[in-house]
């Protein structure tokens, strides 16, 4: 046998690789097994994305539910009434939806399927009431609504037999306005500081004050009016005025937009208190200057829950300010009409056209709140470029 070698300085051969063929999972080779492969990366489940499927679920649901509260209400149970339909729909529903979704999805989905059916049901039921009342209200109050002079005039000289085109609420409106703005001059200041008084200087009695807004939070509106009336009017001496309803008002108001507020600003970032401290500013200069400011719409909200507060009040009112028929813009002096007096009064006079000033009154003490809500959103908002 003759064997051959290279020289020590020849040149190396290439030599060329078969390229190796990807083994399938499970197998080495012939005789040989090897571990499975390590999956892919899953990708998490989109839980909130609605398919096809998922609509027809909801829709099926929602008409199968409806057709089994209708043969239970109409031909097994001895049931009655479109409130008792409405919840019993509902509940079927949420049942047979729930079915429904188990048959094709895991339950992590069957869950959050279920309670986003029961979220959107109680916003459902929300919306409806709040749409409901003012449309009720709209709807009774349209007799007076279409007279110009119910916007024009006041009801001096008017007897409850007259006709929708004698009188108004001017003197209403306008004493709603000075009361809300005498209230509001009075309970911004007091709440803000008891707001920054509770979040950014605290102490001993911080808590103590925080207990004492929480609980005037719940407080009824007819012991605000008569601890006014008793402090005012009987030991003060002081006629029944606008003055002395806006004060009974402010009771009202005081502890929500303290409330209100001291929420708004504790959830201020600590790190922006901490760089104004960091650069030189004194305490004083850190909430004025970036507390107050970042917290600017929280602060807004606050007001807005307090004027809807205090402008929708009517027995601190009726204790406190008197009732007239006349215009009176000052708040010093002669007692001072309101919106929510007027309507109080006129509802219950018994009389078909009062009822509908009445109705009319109260439409527009809607329509004054949206527009003051507007109002202080847009005075609110946050400006480009800070």
């Amino acid at each position: 046998m003759t064997v051959t070698t290279r020289p020590p300085d020849a040149p190396p051969v290439a030599t060329r690789r078969r390229p190796r063929r990807p083994l399938q999972p499970g197998t080495g080779g012939p005789g040989r097994t090897q571990p499975d492969a390590v999956p892919a990366r899953q990708q998490p489940r989109p839980v909130g994305r609605r398919g096809v499927d998922d609509v027809a679920s909801l829709v099926g649901a929602l008409a199968g539910s409806l057709g089994l509260t209708w043969v239970v209400f109409s031909y097994l149970l001895p049931l009655q009434g479109k409130l008792g339909f409405v919840v019993c729909w509902y509940l079927s529903f949420l049942g047979l939806y729930a079915l429904v979704t188990a048959l094709a999805h895991p339950r992590p989905i069957v869950l959050d399927r279920l309670m986003s059916a029961v979220v959107t049901g109680g916003a459902l039921i929300v919306f409806v009431a709040l749409v409901s009342s003012v449309v009720f209200t709209f709807a009774r109050g349209v007799p007076a609504l279409v007279h110009p002079n119910f916007y024009a005039h006041d009801m001096a000289g008017v007897r409850p037999l007259d006709p929708l085109a004698r009188g108004g609420v001017l003197h209403a409106v306008t004493g709603s306005l000075i009361e809300i703005g005498i209230a509001v001059a009075v309970t911004l200041p007091l709440g803000l500081g008891t707001a920054v008084y509770l979040s950014e200087v605290g102490g001993r009695t911080a808590r103590i004050v925080r207990t004492v807004v929480e609980a005037m939070t719940a407080l009824p509106s007819i012991v605000a009016g008569l601890f006014v009336y008793t402090v005012l009017l009987v030991t003060l001496h002081f006629p029944p005025t606008g003055f002395t309803a806006s004060m009974a008002i402010s009771v009202m108001m005081l502890p929500i937009i303290a409330r209100a507020a001291d929420v708004s600003l504790r959830v201020v970032p600590g790190g922006l208190r901490e760089a104004s401290l960091a650069l030189g500013a004194s305490q004083w200069q850190t909430t004025w200057r970036v507390v107050l400011p970042t917290a600017r719409p929280g602060l807004a909200t606050a007001l807005i829950l307090g004027i809807a507060r205090g402008v929708g009040e009517t027995s601190p009112v009726l204790l406190t300010s008197g009732a007239s028929t006349f215009f009176n813009a000052d708040p010093l002096h002669q007692p001072m009409n309101s919106l929510p007096l007027f309507v109080f009064s006129a509802v219950r006079s018994g009389q078909n056209a009062f009822i509908a000033r009445g109705f009319g009154a109260a439409s527009v003490l809607l329509a004054l709140v949206l527009a003051l809500f507007v109002v202080t959103r847009v005075l609110a908002r946050q400006r480009k470029g800070r």
